[in-house]
């Protein structure tokens, strides 16, 4: 009788440590192990890309633990060599999961030609999203006075004007003359301050108003392209057809032609 309680002690012990030994390892795997391998939790600060070759963007990538895959659309810029990196899905300073695909695409070898689209009676907000399917840039923008404001009236090419479906080098900038109504109307400037750089360029063609000057600073603690002042501010009353100055975020010196080419050419 005694060995059999001392028997049975021992198996409820043994049973004991085996459940603890049990519970330890699918605590080590559920909180540890597995987390490493899927890399729970963790994100990436996407690089900016713009300007490397394949070979350096694949080394700053692995680096970060990140893949790219380049895509089947072209562009072009005479400022960067042929297959050199020109633009980039996610955006520069994004957070992502690591593991995750960067789109890239690469500077074409000799300029892709694209037909010119009509932008006259259009809004100047749809003018920008034409010429960016297109794969052409939102150059100068000249405001004077005409009954369809916000429309645009004429569009030029290197100080001339060009007619829709001229080819053109993609990537060409693209002057337009808009309507700014037929008196001296004000609007309120909207508050652009904590949006992406493009969707508050968006948002201020679509008021009226376009981008002045642009300047980009380093902030580590905000997302790259991230309006963070802009003059005139929020609310104050602007003359349709003026520009509007912002301050951007950037995580590092060359975030700036990243951003804006996307958007604007010099103005």
């Amino acid at each position: 009788m005694c060995f059999n309680k001392k028997f049975l002690k021992t198996i409820m012990l043994s049973l004991s440590l085996m459940t603890g030994l049990l519970a330890l390892l699918l605590m080590v795997f559920f909180y540890i192990f597995l987390p490493r391998i899927t890399k729970h939790g963790q994100s990436v600060t996407v690089p900016n890309l713009k300007g490397m070759s394949i070979d350096s963007a694949s080394a700053l990538l692995t680096q970060r633990h990140l893949v790219f895959k380049i895509t089947k659309d072209s562009t072009y810029s005479e400022a960067y060599p042929p297959f050199t990196i020109l633009q980039q899905h996610p955006a520069v300073g994004r957070q992502v999961k690591a593991g995750r695909k960067i789109y890239i695409t690469l500077n074409a070898l000799t300029p892709p030609k694209v037909r010119m689209p009509n932008l006259v009676d259009g809004s100047i907000r749809n003018a920008q999203l034409v010429l960016k399917t297109y794969g052409l840039v939102l150059g100068k923008i000249k405001y004077v006075p005409d009954i369809a404001q916000n429309a645009v009236l004429k569009q030029f090419y290197n100080g001339k004007k060009i007619v829709e479906n001229v080819w053109i080098n993609k990537g060409t900038a693209i002057d337009l003359v808009v309507g700014a109504g037929l008196s001296n109307k004000t609007v309120k400037v909207p508050e652009v301050i904590g949006m992406h750089v493009e969707e508050a360029t968006f948002l201020l063609l679509n008021a009226g108003l376009s981008v002045g000057s642009t300047v980009y600073k380093q902030a580590d603690s905000l997302m790259a392209g991230t309006v963070f002042r802009q003059i005139p501010n929020a609310q104050e009353n602007s003359k349709i057809g003026n520009t509007v100055d912002l301050w951007v975020v950037a995580f590092d010196d060359v975030a700036q032609s990243a951003l804006l080419d996307s958007l604007y050419v010099d103005k």
